[in-house]
């Protein structure tokens, strides 16, 4: 399976290690509300950051998850079109089955804020 990684704020990365797990779909909205986890491959983070992300000023992170755990945690990755009504659409892996255990997370690294250089 391809790496799968999510772009979290890094405090929601923070309070979820203190509660053993993350719940944020994406910003603002979480898994509940959404119905799964949006995330995406790591060819896809940059032109997700620079779409979505390009006004947050809070520190972000790079969440890479570990399929394996995943699946332990009785949660399911499908890759699916951005665009429902458009099967044509690039495909995103999401992750359905409810919140994120932080141990399905297999490392976090900062992450540079769109349109700043390294």
């Amino acid at each position: 399976m391809q790496t799968i990684q999510h772009i979290a704020l890094a405090d929601e990365w923070d309070e979820a290690q203190r509660e053993g797990t993350y719940a944020t779909s994406t910003l603002g909205v979480s898994i509940d509300a959404a119905g799964y986890l949006h995330a995406s491959f790591p060819e896809q983070v940059r032109p997700t950051l620079e779409r979505f992300y390009s006004d947050v000023d809070a520190p972000l992170v790079l969440l890479t998850l570990d399929p394996e755990a995943l699946a332990e945690a009785g949660l399911e990755v499908r890759v699916e079109p951005a665009a429902p009504d458009d099967p044509e659409s690039e495909r995103f892996p999401h992750v359905y089955g409810g919140v994120l255990p932080v141990n399905a997370v297999s490392s976090a690294e900062s992450l540079e804020l769109p349109g700043t250089q390294a």
